[in-house]
């Protein structure tokens, strides 16, 4: 078997060349960071995980619509999509207040914001990744005014889609961070979804306990990481049993329904 040309390592993907023109393989690490990578771990299973819950969640957006770059699942941490030109932000959807937010302001975590809340920030893990204006990406064009409307747009419907499709199985989607990508047809390109969806990149509280069932786990030495990534594939309807491992994840053509589990209780 040929060896593959790696394109890129992040801090929770490693992206290959793609068996044909236009495509990647993104393959999802077990690897944990916090605060720009100035904390580092392992979450085990965290990539089989991811891989399957983002697969679920990108093939639910396209049913309604979201163009996405995913294009199929290639094994239990591998999956094919589209090359994308990634826009050097990242769109920011928060519901409830938490995390920078909770922190630059002052407000109370878990307090309710009066309505959605849309940010940008730059992405630059030397820069801390920071909030960045409308202006700002005007001036320094890191994208047009038309993409920023189309990504703002996108990402109002994709949280109002995954807000109800969390609260179906008792998970309040507090916030969480979107990537966007030019596909480009001759001179003419065209916004997507790229990156993933997955607990790496939402906060995910259980609605009836305020659990946290996301990579804070991980941020706050709270422990339980590999079980709260676990609890939320399992509410998808993603595991076989309450006794499955990440190697137990269903197949999306196996899929059937959602398997509904208990709350967990405050610890």
């Amino acid at each position: 078997m040929a060896r593959r040309r790696q394109i890129y390592e992040g801090k929770a993907k490693i992206l290959y060349e793609g068996p044909e023109p236009g495509t990647i393989i993104q393959y999802f690490k077990d690897d944990a960071t916090a605060f720009n990578a100035e904390k580092k771990g392992t979450i085990n299973g965290k990539g089989v995980i991811n891989n399957r819950i983002s697969e679920y969640v990108f093939t639910r957006l396209s049913h309604i619509g979201i163009p996405t770059h995913f294009m199929r699942r290639l094994n239990m941490r591998e999956q094919l999509v589209r090359q994308v030109e990634i826009i050097p932000l990242e769109v920011v959807v928060r519901n409830v207040a938490a995390g920078t937010l909770s922190k630059r302001l002052g407000i109370e975590e878990g307090e309710l914001l009066p309505h959605t809340l849309i940010e940008y920030c730059l992405k630059d893990d030397s820069l801390g990744d920071p909030k960045v204006s409308e202006e700002e990406i005007a001036c320094f064009n890191w994208c047009s005014h038309e993409e920023l409307q189309d990504m703002s747009s996108m990402a109002i419907r994709i949280n109002d889609f995954l807000s109800g499709m969390f609260s179906a199985i008792d998970i309040r989607l507090v916030d969480f961070k979107l990537e966007f990508g030019r596909i480009w047809d001759g001179d003419y390109s065209r916004v997507i979804l790229a990156d993933e969806i997955s607990p790496d990149g939402c906060r995910l509280w259980d609605i009836n306990t305020g659990e946290k069932l996301d990579k804070d786990r991980f941020r706050r030495d709270m422990g339980g990481e590999s079980e709260a990534y676990q609890e939320v594939a399992r509410r998808l309807g993603l595991l076989q049993n309450e006794d499955s491992g990440p190697g137990e994840v269903l197949d999306m053509s196996a899929h059937r329904g959602r398997l509904r589990t208990p709350s967990k209780p405050k610890k």
